[in-house]
């Protein structure tokens, strides 16, 4: 407690570290399913891209170590997320599953064709 009265700044700095302590992972883990480890695979994205900032790119290398901690934490939580269906993740899969409900293909082919359309005078 002497040393962070005695480093205000190395104690602030120190705080902010641990607070933001695998931040992509837990931004990850609050949407859709995407697998395992999926903080350090966007730590690691951001790293790799050309086209990221040069400013966030130390910040992804801070965040790398504490979000796989973080992603190696939350294991069991991909695990059990994993068997999900896997339409609640992606609009695309819930319109493909309302299509399949609501016979749309078979409806689409059934309905009688557009008329012609006849310029009029």
């Amino acid at each position: 407690m002497k040393l962070l009265k005695a480093f205000p700044l190395a104690g602030a700095l120190a705080c902010c570290s641990l607070m933001m302590s695998g931040c992509s992972s837990v931004m990850s883990h609050t949407g859709p399913n995407q697998g395992y480890y999926p903080g350090t695979r966007a730590s690691a994205d951001i790293l790799t891209d050309d086209h990221s900032s040069w400013a966030l790119k130390p910040l992804a290398l801070i965040d790398l170590p504490f979000s796989a901690v973080m992603d190696t934490l939350l294991l069991p939580w991909d695990y059990a997320r994993s068997d999900d269906d896997k339409s609640v993740d992606s609009p695309r899969e819930r319109i493909l599953q309302s299509e399949k409900l609501n016979h749309t293909q078979e409806n689409l082919a059934q309905s009688a064709p557009f008329p012609a359309a006849t310029p009029t005078q």
